[in-house]
């Protein structure tokens, strides 16, 4: 039996949280187009006959750290590197960028085997490109593989997978085989409620959103949830609500499905905004909204 902790790592929007979820065959993390999507480091477990991956979706490493929501980002997924068995380091077809060079520092300091996986080849018409640029990272670092794959598409993720447990050590199961997160639901809640937020708002609101459930509870069939979106200036709790509260309709509806797929059941979601000014940028205001790692 193999077993072991699997970072996932990279620079913002390059697809880690959906390489999470096809690898794990269910939704763990929340995905869009929007970088800072993921903020919170988050276990989705795969258990096989040979062995279980624990894989460690983290927020991407970014150059700037001028606010202390970016500082919280860069601490959490550096910590994750520090106790992991193996990186997988995602980087886009497209080639380096200086994030790029940042995340490949921090990656040679832990000391483990690392698999450079490059993402998104489905968009790539010219597949001989790739060569050079497997060239250029062959010289940056003594890589234990190098795959050419998309989270999207599911292209050659077979070949990843098989990869990633054949370089795991060996080991017992750590957590039990019907388990494939550590996160709880409310959690989850959380989580999906501010995915839809994030898809259903422009550039630059979804960055000073949060989530934060204010209750969540079983009354015999039906679940009982009532999230709190949190934003930084009255503006931005408009363009959340919408014209006659269009917007926060959809993101209730849409969010309420997946939340009835999950549980497997009826949920009565309820949904408000309120104004913290600046929530982003303090530390204490981080911690009283669950950003501690």
């Amino acid at each position: 039996m193999k077993a072991g902790f699997v970072a996932l790592v990279g620079r913002p929007n390059v697809g880690k949280s959906t390489l999470l979820n096809h690898l794990v065959g269910q939704k763990i993390s929340i995905t869009s187009r929007r970088p800072q999507t993921t903020r919170h480091r988050i276990h989705g477990i795969k258990t096989t006959e040979a062995g279980q991956a624990v894989y460690v979706d983290t927020p991407g490493i970014h150059a700037s750290e001028k606010r202390a929501m970016n500082r919280y980002l860069n601490k959490t997924a550096g910590s994750a590197l520090g106790d992991v068995d193996l990186v997988v380091w995602l980087i886009d077809r497209a080639g380096w960028l200086p994030e790029d060079e940042l995340v490949l520092k921090r990656i040679k300091a832990a000391g483990v085997p690392v698999i450079l996986a490059i993402n998104k080849i489905d968009r790539l018409e010219d597949k001989d490109a790739l060569l050079p640029f497997l060239q250029q990272a062959a010289a940056s670092h003594n890589f234990a593989a190098m795959i050419p794959f998309s989270a999207l598409k599911g292209t050659n993720l077979e070949t990843l997978d098989r990869t990633i447990m054949d370089l795991l050590p060996e080991g017992d199961p750590i957590f039990p085989e019907d388990q494939v997160t550590d996160r709880s639901m409310r959690f989850m809640a959380a989580e999906i409620v501010r995915e839809k937020l994030l898809r259903a708002l422009g550039q630059e609101v979804p960055h000073a959103i949060t989530v934060e459930i204010e209750q969540f509870r079983q009354d015999g069939a039906l679940t009982r949830i009532s999230a709190l979106i949190w934003v930084e200036r009255p503006g931005q709790k408009a363009i959340v609500i919408g014209k006659q509260g269009e917007v926060l309709k959809k993101v209730g509806e849409r969010a309420r499905h997946d939340l009835e797929r999950m549980l497997e059941g009826k949920v009565f979601l309820q949904l408000w905004v309120k104004v913290k000014e600046g929530w982003s940028d303090d530390e204490r205001a981080l911690r009283s909204l669950g950003y501690a790692d």
